[in-house]
């Protein structure tokens, strides 16, 4: 019996994903969270911040299951999102422009010019506000916190923290530090799941940017803007909707860099 199976490495602004390709005869079995958290340690595995299949589906284009380094199934990442459309374009199953469904539904993506992926991300229609920070839901919940300066701010330990809070219930939160610096805006994330810091985290800079348009005051038709995380830079566009105290938001896009990094084979007998 052949155990060997060919994986992928891809990484969108250093949020980095492990990718198999489980289109029918599928070859994985994710029944055994320790063995896909074994695959993404660092030390003992491939080494990723998530875990991904890409898989047939009836609708769309394909279908993306994405689990969290800790081998749990998660909401929908961002980042990865743009990585398995990179994914599915190195394969040659997909066109300029198509769609594929996650566990929040379909996303709409496009293929654009030097290793760039957008795709769209679900509508947000409610925003907790707070005297301290934004609690957004774009596919994944997220805390967003202003904060003054990133250089020596403890982002894991105050992280962590804020992700644990009981507010937040059972599945806790991901947590978004956002600098309005001079330069842009600047952000870090923890993210639950991986219980750490990771580079980027692309449903966590969709919710600064909304939380930095709340913040502001304005009132746009379409609002589009670059945040700078520690992996490189992501940008978000959406288009609010003012009728509301509190706006929503409608037609959002995800746009960055997503590249394959090496690709092999792991031997499965020796997990």
């Amino acid at each position: 019996m052949n155990n060997t199976i060919p994986f992928y490495k891809y990484h969108g602004a250093g949020n980095d994903f492990v990718m198999i390709d489980n289109r029918l005869p599928a070859p994985f079995d994710v029944k055994n969270p320790d063995l896909i958290a074994r695959l993404c340690h660092r030390n003992f595995g491939i080494g990723a911040d998530g875990f991904i299949l890409l898989e047939n589906d009836d609708v769309a284009d394909f279908k993306m299951r994405y689990f969290n380094a800790d081998g749990n199934e998660g909401s929908m990442c961002g980042n990865g999102g743009r990585c398995i459309v990179a994914f599915a374009n190195d394969l040659g199953i997909i066109h300029s422009e198509g769609s594929f469904s996650a566990t929040d539904g379909i996303h709409q993506f496009r293929v654009l010019d030097n290793n760039e992926y957008a795709i769209s991300l679900k509508n947000v229609d409610k925003v907790d506000i707070f005297s301290n920070g934004y609690f957004i839901h774009t596919g994944s919940p997220h805390w967003v916190e202003f904060v003054d300066d990133l250089n020596g701010f403890d982002i894991h330990n105050k992280g962590k923290k804020i992700r644990l809070d009981p507010m937040f219930g059972k599945g806790g939160t991901n947590v978004n530090f956002l600098v309005d610096a001079p330069t842009g805006l600047e952000i870090a994330t923890f993210e639950r799941g991986v219980e750490a810091e990771t580079l980027a985290c692309g449903t966590g800079v969709t919710a600064a940017a909304m939380a930095y348009y709340l913040s502001k005051g304005w009132q746009v038709d379409l609002f589009e803007v670059s945040l700078k995380a520690k992996g490189g830079v992501l940008h978000v566009s959406f288009r609010p909707n003012h009728d509301k105290d509190i706006p929503t938001f409608s037609d959002v896009w995800l746009t960055g860099p997503a590249v394959q990094v090496f690709k092999g084979e792991i031997q499965m007998d020796f997990f």
